[in-house]
């Protein structure tokens, strides 16, 4: 009898491994926010839980697709060449093969709705989104741009932090792109920023929070230490929704959470209304 029920489970078993040998990854998902088990193509076209409405993580040129109705890039060509970190520049070629881009930050000149708008978009799945000398390069490009041409900067920021690899020259690009935003602010012209998961360290404490109007997209993560660093120094436990940017909306560092599906809307509104108006 105990060799016929070992048969059975081992039977069992053998099916099993051939189920799962046949069902592809990420076909169910948990969202990271409720933690609602749900069939993939559930999330529809903007990546969006049907219970919380927490947006799932987006490539940068997903994002452009379902944003704008034209895009033309900027500095593509702008990328780190000689890295002298230790395994940095295969780390580096890995992200340029996965996400089809040479920096963490995707750029260029967008319409959204019939509005004409400087677009930049940080990539989370380019060394999660981490702040290079490239991106901070770009991301100051593109103010430059926008300050000439008289244009309005729409900017998607998801960052896990400053890029370790390069040391002191990730931490000067904070002063460097704020030092652009701030030109382009003296030049009298909108600064908008939408706040994704997850938007963190150096990033946060630079031109994260020095936009005009700041959106926020449901339940992003939001700060500039992590959680675990933080109770470690104050010896206290944190909120459920510490960080999370609906604290921020109810201490008044974000203007409106805006669901994605909503966004491009809300997007062309603001703009249209906050148009220059040339004497």
């Amino acid at each position: 009898m105990d060799l016929y029920n070992n048969d059975k489970s081992t039977s069992k078993i053998k099916r099993a491994e051939s189920v799962n040998e046949r069902i592809p990854d990420g076909l169910f998902l948990a969202c990271p926010y409720c933690g609602t088990q749900m069939y993939n193509k559930q999330l529809g076209a903007y990546r969006v839980c049907a219970n919380c409405g927490y947006g799932f993580r987006l490539q940068a040129r997903e994002r452009i697709e379902l944003l704008t109705e034209s895009f033309d890039e900027l500095d593509a060509d702008v990328t780190m060449t000689h890295p002298d970190f230790p395994g940095y520049a295969d780390k580096l070629q890995r992200a340029k093969d996965q996400t089809n881009l040479g920096e963490s930050v995707l750029t260029g000149i967008a319409t959204i709705k019939e509005q004409r708008v400087a677009l930049g978009i940080m990539d989370s799945y380019f060394m999660m989104g981490s702040l290079g000398s490239m991106t901070g390069e770009k991301i100051t490009r593109l103010f430059e741009h926008a300050t000439s041409n008289r244009l309005p900067v729409v900017l998607f920021t998801a960052s896990g932090g400053a890029r370790m690899q390069e040391g002191m020259n990730s931490l000067m690009q904070m002063a460097k792109v704020s030092a652009a935003v701030a030109e382009h602010q003296e030049a009298g012209l909108l600064y908008l920023v939408v706040l994704t998961d997850p938007t963190t360290g150096g990033v946060t404490a630079s031109f994260a929070m020095q936009a005009d109007i700041t959106l926020g997209e449901p339940h992003a993560l939001v700060g500039f230490a992590g959680a675990r660093v933080i109770e470690s120094t104050i010896h206290e436990k944190l909120p459920k929704d510490f960080q999370r940017v609906e604290t921020l909306l109810k201490n008044g560092f974000v203007d409106d959470i805006v669901p994605r599906p909503e966004l491009a809307e809300k997007i062309a509104t603001l703009v249209k209304f906050h148009q220059v108006t040339e004497e």
